[in-house]
């Protein structure tokens, strides 16, 4: 259901909140200017489905500046393990989503800005958005070499990327994103966003490597809020309404009804994983038992995020066949992560003679497998 901006909707009740309602309605009459005060990913993302889904944008659209804690973003028709490195990112407690719309995988912190420019369809341009950007960069520090692609990413000096763009076209509305590179951290995204699992085969969208920098890093005055408010100022201009930046809470369901279950969805193992575009994997690694180099070989099909063929050899003297088939029939139907695989696995195992020697190699390999989750 689209909701009008004349009805009581949950952004008049906001900004009746922050602004009289006479001035209110003069700002919501050709669109407004919104921040989250949330730094979670979901819930940000969350509030662009709310948006996309819910708002008639007719004449009135919303910029959305967002931030968020450590986290890595993948396109909707993504596959994790061939865009980023899974298990450094749980070492390290990293979050990973999935959005809706296309596009390659970011690394958002907060010293990276996120834009999200909401039209209806017709309206939808995201050159003119970037040009917007520009415009807004220039202002501050006209002295900044920044242009835009015919990939629609901005470039520093002509080969730095600052900023990468996204977007969903809905049946009537749409919203193109895009990252604005200040101060984040360049040896996290680099180290994150390289994936180590080999042997990948997918038809997954895969993102285009680039060189990135920090705008802070060419001039220190370029702080995140000198960046927000000279764009929020540009975009004002150009669709003559008042500058004033709106804070929204993504959690409030008295402002955007149904909110947190849009949230919860986006964390779901079956929208991250679930989602990904079917693959296999095909690979081998070497293991050194007893002074005796092994190769073992595994094959694995993956579909929605599962198991559906399963194909590890070992060779026979190491691990008897009876033993190498049940792990082969356990992982199918299981979930591709690590997780699942331990509990699976250390099942197993009870099952099997007990005899150190044959443990030790079960553990060994159960070791190399999850490796490659």
């Amino acid at each position: 259901m689209l909701i009008p901006f004349s009805m009581k909707n949950c952004f008049q009740l906001l900004c009746n909140r922050q602004v009289p309602a006479a001035g209110f309605k003069k700002t919501a009459k050709n669109g407004l200017i919104l921040q989250s005060v949330s730094n979670d990913v979901y819930q940000n993302l969350a509030v662009e489905d709310w948006i996309h889904d819910h708002i008639n944008l007719e004449g009135k659209p919303i910029l959305f500046f967002w931030r968020n804690s450590p986290s890595v973003v993948i396109g909707r028709h993504q596959n994790p393990w061939q865009e980023c490195n899974l298990n450094l990112m749980r070492e390290e407690g990293i979050k990973l989503a999935r959005r809706r719309s296309g596009g390659g995988t970011v690394y958002h912190d907060m010293g990276n800005i996120n834009l999200t420019f909401f039209t209806t369809k017709k309206k939808y341009d995201r050159m003119e958005n970037l040009k917007l950007i520009l415009r807004a960069l220039n202002a501050v520090q006209p002295q900044l070499d920044v242009q835009a692609t015919k990939r629609f990413d901005l470039l520093l000096d002509g080969q730095f990327k600052i900023s990468g763009t996204a977007s969903k076209i809905g049946r009537t509305t749409a919203y193109h994103h895009c990252t604005l590179l200040c101060s984040s951290d360049g040896t996290f995204l680099s180290s994150l966003l390289k994936s180590p699992y080999q042997g990948i085969r997918s038809n997954a969208t895969a993102s285009i490597p680039s060189l990135v920098k920090n705008l802070l890093e060419k001039d220190p005055t370029l702080t995140c809020e000198v960046l927000m408010n000279a764009v929020a100022t540009e975009y004002a201009a150009y669709h003559q309404i008042d500058h004033h930046i709106h804070p929204i809470n993504p959690t409030d369901e008295t402002l955007f009804p149904g909110i947190n279950s849009k949230a919860k969805e986006l964390q779901t193992w079956e929208w991250i994983y679930g989602k990904t575009p079917k693959f296999s994997i095909n690979t081998s690694f070497h293991v050194l038992y007893e002074q005796s180099h092994l190769e073992i070989k595994v094959f694995i099909d993956i579909k929605n995020g599962r198991i559906e063929i399963c194909n590890i050899e070992v060779p026979d003297h190491w691990l008897p066949l009876e033993i190498r088939d049940k792990l082969n029939s356990s992982l199918i139907g299981s979930k591709f992560c690590p997780t699942e695989t331990t509990m699976l696995t250390n099942i197993l195992l009870r099952t099997c003679p007990q005899d150190h020697k044959l443990h030790s190699k079960w553990n060994i390999l159960c070791e190399k497998i999850k490796g490659i989750m």
